[in-house]
């Protein structure tokens, strides 16, 4: 046999060259035999063993590295943790899984997970902001980056995508999302799964990906993290769960239960999500992962009477792994004794963590994922600083540029001085956003060092001016005198990496602290302000934006940031990003999302009588899908080849994009449906195509579309996907308001 056979345990190597799964030369068999593979294994282990297989347990870190509490060591030795995370460096990771292989009755490997939200060590832009740029090619070459940077450190498993849709940001977890549009975040969810475990996941260059959080975490009563969510089931079925089915369909082997409760029922103990739709209705094989602590937090939610009780729900329900509360391998023996839970639940449980790691080829060869040479020539490659660039650049949405003295401010060409200014100017920790995982803000190039990269001929001066909270102004004085002796002035304002991600829910979303009056201050010298936000959802603003020369949305842009944003401010890159989420004109209007209903009484200015605000408009300060270019794009008139189709036919729809302006540049056009008559409400609009196309100035691209029954579906009454006969409208345009439309009828 060869090499990689041998470092299993002789026992499981006879077991399974004997039930025919593996051949003496070594070579793995069709995915048909993996069950046989698996239930070779499930029948050599004890209870204890098994219960091990459905335990994570978390390392830790100080400052000389990575450390395991002794007595998850003991565990690990004893065969009562199968899985570690919060581990890497091939170095640590190899001694763990030394131990497991060599140290333990069975040698069943461990598997090894971390949060690879938006790279591992080489950081890309925050998922959301990597979502405005509506480049499914480009979100599928990062998470293959990512897990490639991550394999070679000694992982094999992240706890991403996330694919909660969500229409509120105040929620602080709307950083690590895609926004509020069901059909952009279940193309997303799609390819993301397909960058991380790529065609086969004993490549040792892809790792598993993790569905979560399972479901509608992202609908929390109040933006508040962990809160209870509160819909009706068409609800789910319409508006949440289709990313976390596309993305189980493109082949996660992995999902995580999310911390809400929904229909009364906490997530972690709902048969209801994990067995009926999970695995009876979507066929999932992969396991489920709780969060972190989330099986104990059952008491906390006041379904369970204690850890035992927590256990039975979260084990009966369909959850096949613990995260971090050690209540799978404390509990799972008793109850078992008692008839609160059978073999056959334990059973199924411990063969689908199985069946994962033999898919990842550790029973084949544990050591798979730890060569130190290879973690050096792959971390901090030049491939990934290089798509670390271009990710940031398509992440960036030019908001507002107005014209001064002729012309537009943007691209800012050759001024002799620049003032930049700003908490988020000079920043290297703030710009790798919540979630940076392994990241290393030491190689995070700011904004200030790529604008001294880029204009080489101008005077760069830089003033801090104030902090994120801190009511000090003492800083104004020096950032108001650079002002005034500059031709512009860029200032960086916006969140830290503190102020959203994980328990950063946030009542108010204005720009933090005084950071606002300092811009309007900076705008009273009349030297033009170029404002760039810095955020990982969409803050509030109104009087900044009408008082602004320019606004770029940045958000947090990752490793290569500074260098980004200056190739867009110089014109180096024409932004081409597009929101997807509306930002907000003030707090009071959240949830505020484009695909709304209009109601029995929709708004109508001249009729007080109807569903609107007394003092702010329905609007957001900026819709779903906008984004402005350095150039201009002309669009013509949508364009059908039939005004009536039937149930089995395909429209199709054409029309025509000019560029007009002076710049090369790329459009996201955009291409939405409405049902004008339903058996249930529909919304005024829904997503249903895109293309991010490129033109040269002066060109112009004809663009089709086609449309088919399945796409003008939704969920009826009875739960089911239906398409109803009637009238539609079809939009396209730059974004979800500015839009040219046509209708059509479907016939039966």
């Amino acid at each position: 046999m060869k090499k990689p056979i041998h470092i299993v345990s002789a026992t499981i190597v006879t077991v399974l060259l004997l039930s025919g799964c593996v051949t003496e030369n070594g070579d793995r068999q069709t995915d048909m035999q993996l069950d046989r593979k698996v239930d070779s294994v499930l029948l050599l282990m004890t209870l204890d063993e098994k219960l091990g297989q459905l335990t994570l347990y978390t390392s830790d870190w100080d400052v000389t590295g990575p450390t395991i509490r002794p007595d998850y060591m003991d565990d690990i030795r004893s065969g009562k943790c199968g899985n570690i995370f919060n581990a890497h460096t091939v170095a640590y990771n190899k001694k763990l899984q030394r131990i497991a292989v060599e140290e333990t009755r069975l040698g069943i490997p461990l598997m090894f997970g971390y949060d690879v939200i938006h790279g591992h060590k080489t950081i890309f832009p925050i998922p959301l902001a990597e979502a405005c740029s509506w480049n499914l090619g480009l979100m599928k070459k990062s998470a293959k980056l990512a897990a490639k940077e991550a394999a070679a450190s000694g992982l094999n498993w992240t706890f991403a995508p996330m694919v909660d849709i969500s229409r509120d940001p105040r929620w602080g977890r709307v950083s690590e999302g895609n926004g509020e549009d069901t059909y952009l975040g279940a193309c997303i969810s799609e390819v993301r799964v397909h960058g991380f475990q790529g065609r086969d996941l004993s490549d040792p260059y892809t790792i598993a990906a993790c569905i979560k959080h399972f479901a509608a975490y992202g609908a929390p009563v109040a933006g508040r993290d962990y809160n209870t969510v509160e819909m009706s089931e068409i609800s789910l079925r319409q508006d949440y769960l289709l990313p976390y089915q596309k993305g189980i369909e493109a082949g996660a082997v992995t999902a995580m239960a999310s911390f809400n409760d929904l229909f009364g029922v906490p997530a972690t103990a709902s048969k209801y999500l994990m067995t009926d739709i999970l695995r009876d209705e979507w066929g999932f094989e992969g396991f489920v992962v709780s969060d972190y602590d989330g099986i104990d937090q059952l008491r906390d939610h006041g379904v369970a009477e204690d850890k035992q009780h927590a256990g039975e729900l979260a084990l009966t329900a369909g959850i096949d792994m613990d995260m971090q509360s050690a209540i799978f391998v404390d509990f799972p023996a008793l109850s078992l004794e008692e008839g609160k839970v059978s073999m056959d639940d334990i059973n199924a449980a411990v063969k689908r963590v199985l069946r994962v790691k033999f898919q990842l080829g550790l029973f084949d060869d544990p050591y798979r994922y730890f060569d130190e040479s290879r973690e050096a020539e792959i971390v901090f490659s030049e491939e990934l600083m290089d798509h670390a660039l271009q990710s940031a650049l398509e992440s960036v949405v030019l908001l507002k540029n107005e014209a001064e003295n002729g012309r537009k401010i943007l691209p800012l060409t050759a001024p002799k001085k620049i003032a930049l200014i700003g908490p988020l100017a000079d920043n290297q920790l703030d710009m790798l956003g919540s979630w940076h995982a392994a990241g290393d803000h030491t190689r995070v190039v700011t904004l200030l060092e790529g604008l001294q990269k880029k204009y080489t001929s101008t005077e760069i001066s830089y003033a801090r001016g104030c902090d994120f909270y801190a009511e000090e102004r003492s800083g104004f004085s020096r950032a108001l005198h650079l002002a005034k002796t500059s031709d512009v002035v860029i200032l960086a304002i916006g969140e830290n990496q503190e102020h959203s991600g994980e328990a950063a829910s946030r009542s108010n979303i204005d720009i933090p602290g005084i950071q606002e009056e300092l811009a309007l201050a900076l705008i009273e010298t009349g030297t033009p302000v170029i404002v760039v936000i810095m955020a990982e959802r969409p803050l509030t603003f109104p009087v900044l934006n009408e008082k602004a020369s320019a606004i770029l949305y940045a958000w947090h842009l990752g490793t290569r940031a500074g260098d980004a944003l200056a190739d867009v401010l110089s014109g180096a890159c024409n932004p081409s990003g597009k929101l997807v989420m509306s930002i907000p004109e003030n707090t009071g209007q959240i949830p505020v999302y484009y695909n709304s209903k209009s109601t029995g009484r929709p708004d109508d200015p001249s009729n007080k009588y109807t569903s609107k605000y007394l003092d702010v408009s329905n609007n957001p300060l900026y819709p779903f899908g906008y984004g402005l270019s350095y150039t201009i794009f002309e669009y013509g008139e949508v364009r059908l080849s039939d005004a009536i189709i039937g149930m089995n036919d395909t429209l199709e729809v054409s029309i025509s994009v000019k560029n007009t302006g002076d710049y090369d540049g790329e459009e996201v056009v955009q291409l939405y449906v409405r049902d004008m008559v339903g058996s249930l409400t529909r919304p005024v609009k829904e997503l249903r195509a895109f293309k991010k196309i490129s033109v040269p100035r002066g060109e112009e691209h004809k663009l089709h579309f086609s449309l088919t029954r399945e796409d003008l579906k939704f969920v009826g009454g009875d739960l089911e996907y239906i398409a109803e006969p009637g009238d539609f409208k079809v939009f396209i345009g730059p974004d979800s308001e500015n839009l040219k439309e046509a209708g059509f009828t479907l016939k039966n």
